[in-house]
């Protein structure tokens, strides 16, 4: 399986990834992708077989990104690196590969010297299986917060960098 940053080619498939997963994640079109993607510190994806079987999204601080949940952790921490969303094809889950684009997440994290890795995930209603993988990595809950269209409840973590 191949690692490597999405291209624009990617985005119908990064667009249909997203979807499969849209319960779980907030919904994106191909505008909204592309503005993501220019301002984002990393967009990789895992191809095999020629086709993309998942992809990271991630932020620095003070990107132009209108989410709740990455607002909360830009008015609260001075240095992060935000990981807006892992999709990984369900055929492809337990393979490795959301723990593979992580690892990437901290990689750039350490060049950049960036002390904290944030992200979020749903408790209202539960994504247990988010949750276990997120505790795994190292993540702890810095916060909690109520979407207000959505009515989801999130859980803000953050890993220490050091600690990973």
């Amino acid at each position: 399986m191949l690692l490597r940053d999405a291209t624009p080619a990617d985005a119908p498939a990064l667009l249909a990834l997203n979807e499969a997963s849209v319960a779980v994640l907030s919904p994106m079109d191909a505008p909204r992708l592309a503005a993501l993607q220019r301002n984002a510190a990393l967009c990789r994806v895992v191809e095999d077989a020629g086709r993309v079987r998942a992809f990271v999204l991630a932020f620095r601080e003070h990107a132009d990104y209108d989410s709740p949940n990455y607002r909360w952790f830009d008015q609260r921490y001075p240095r992060f690196i935000y990981v807006d969303r892992v999709v990984v094809e369900a055929a492809y889950r337990g393979r490795g590969l959301g723990r593979r684009l992580y690892a990437n997440v901290f990689a750039l994290a350490r060049r950049e010297q960036v002390p904290l890795v944030a992200c979020e995930f749903d408790v209202e209603p539960p994504n247990a299986a988010s949750e276990r993988f997120h505790a795994r990595m190292g993540f702890r809950e810095a916060g909690v917060q109520r979407l207000g269209e959505s009515g989801k409840r999130v859980s803000l973590q953050v890993a220490r960098v050091d600690e990973a």
